[in-house]
């Protein structure tokens, strides 16, 4: 029973805390015994309080009994990834290189954000140093596992928050996207991933990696994604860049269909080599679009791979993080990071505005695209989840993690909203996700055509089985 109570969603716990069924009391004691009995194998958290998460909880209790909820998801445990601040506790961005003992004494918007909606904050979940890779490991925190089988890597950069709640650790986790880093671990683990428009969750400080990094949530269902981004998009004035806040319920036409709808399918965006299993399981996908009343045509959005514009972009944020690191503190980064680092200062400032120049036309290309179709599908990875520990598949040797993500860079460049919902799974067991990338601004589209499939699907109940 405790298991099934870890792994309702959120507007299910809302639910039951409206009827007096449960408590988040409850609930939340229920989610503490599973992360002390669950973490240690799979290590999504960096940090748990178990004291504040009850305070939390004892807080949302009163409001609910009095009928005066904080939001929808008042009393729902969230978390926040390791390099997100967070009032209270050490923000360490899974780095050696970060003294803890310093004062934690402000909340990032986000943060602040769900504080104010009544979330049960319960820790801060692992990342890689800084954010760096598609995968979750560091110095400093170690090696981060998927549940679907603790010897291959749930992805990254935000691969505790995807564990977290793959795991039934917690319904809701805040993650962040600057290549991916939200809708690799979301594919990799079988959960939903939302990447939103830039600006639409403000975030400060900025990420070092600049304009390609967004925030969003990590849930199990479409649903509790767009209840958790209403509240994460509550504007901020620490956030220059956000956009202009807009109070929409992203839940409120999710239940609209696909209908109608004008759907480019790309499996290998042209020019992505994808493994058969995934490119057998997003066909599917696109062929049940397709009967739910979507016009899908199989078209490539018309653009060359854009890695090397997206490594300038990349390696110049990985050397911008590090710029004020004495050379002692230097020393202590993940060797990999610091590569990414040396390559970042080897850019010229040519490099830098050539790179932006083409950028800019990889946006008009997108931005032409949605003019005739309203959702692109895609795979959201071209690989299955592999050996923990590695930056890249063992059949790649030594590639770098952009070399397995060809269809999540590129939405960075561009700045466009994109989910990553699951679509089954491979013959040994491994989520498959898809991904849809919609036009600037239009979340609400992307998560009404994600819960439309979710609901012809089951492929988001299925649970890990975890060792004893």
């Amino acid at each position: 029973m405790s298991e099934d109570l870890c792994y309702l969603t959120a507007a299910e716990l809302a639910d039951a805390y409206r009827a007096g069924r449960l408590s988040p009391v409850e609930a939340t004691q229920a989610l503490l015994k599973r992360i002390e009995a669950v973490n240690p194998i799979v290590n999504a958290y960096n940090l748990v309080d178990p004291e504040a998460a009850l305070r939390d909880a004892r807080a949302s209790e009163a409001r609910w009994k009095a009928g005066k909820p904080l939001s929808p998801i008042d009393g729902v445990a969230a978390s926040i990834k390791d390099i997100i601040l967070t009032k209270g506790w050490p923000t360490l961005r899974g780095s050696k290189t970060v003294d803890p003992n310093q004062s934690w004494d402000e909340d990032a918007p986000v943060t602040a954000r769900l504080r104010e909606a009544g979330c049960v904050i319960i820790g801060k979940t692992t990342s890689p140093e800084m954010g760096w890779k598609g995968v979750t490991d560091s110095p400093l925190t170690g090696i981060t596992r998927n549940p679907w089988n603790i010897s291959t890597t749930p992805g990254g950069s935000s691969g505790g928050a995807s564990a977290q709640v793959a795991a039934g650790l917690g319904p809701l986790a805040v993650g962040t996207d600057g290549g991916g880093s939200i809708r690799i671990p979301a594919g990799f683990t079988g959960i939903t991933g939302l990447k939103p428009s830039f600006g639409r969750v403000p975030a400060a400080p900025l990420s070092p990696f600049g304009t390609v990094a967004h925030l969003g949530p990590m849930t199990r269902t479409v649903r509790d994604a767009a209840l958790m981004l209403r509240e994460m998009a509550k504007p901020d004035v620490r956030d220059w860049f956000s956009l202009p806040y807009q109070d929409i319920d992203y839940t409120a036409n999710l239940s609209d269909g696909v209908k109608g709808l004008k759907i480019a399918y790309s499996p290998t965006l042209g020019y992505a080599k994808v493994d058969p299993e995934i490119f057998a399981a997003v066909d599917a996908a696109a062929k049940q679009f397709a009967a739910l009343g979507a016009i899908v045509e199989q078209v490539d959005p018309g653009f060359a791979d854009p890695v090397e514009i997206f490594h300038i972009h990349w390696f110049l944020g990985a050397y911008n993080a590090t710029l004020t690191l004495p050379k002692e503190k230097f020393a202590l980064l993940d060797p990999g990071l610091a590569k990414t680092v040396e390559a970042g200062a080897s850019y010229t400032t040519k490099d830098y505005l050539l790179a932006q120049t083409e950028r800019s036309k990889l946006g008009v290309v997108m931005r032409r695209f949605h003019q005739t179709y309203d959702l692109l599908l895609t795979p959201s990875l071209a690989v299955l989840p592999f050996t923990a520990g590695r930056l890249a598949p063992e059949a790649m040797g030594d590639a770098y993690w952009t070399a397995w993500t060809p269809f999540t860079y590129p939405f960075n460049l561009t700045q466009q909203p994109a989910i990553s919902v699951s679509c089954g799974f491979s013959q040994s067991g491994l989520p498959i996700g898809l991904q849809l990338v919609g036009p600037m601004h239009r979340e609400d589209l992307v998560l009404r055509a994600a819960a439309a499939y979710e609901a012809t699907v089951d492929w988001h109940k299925h649970r890990p089985k975890l060792p004893a």
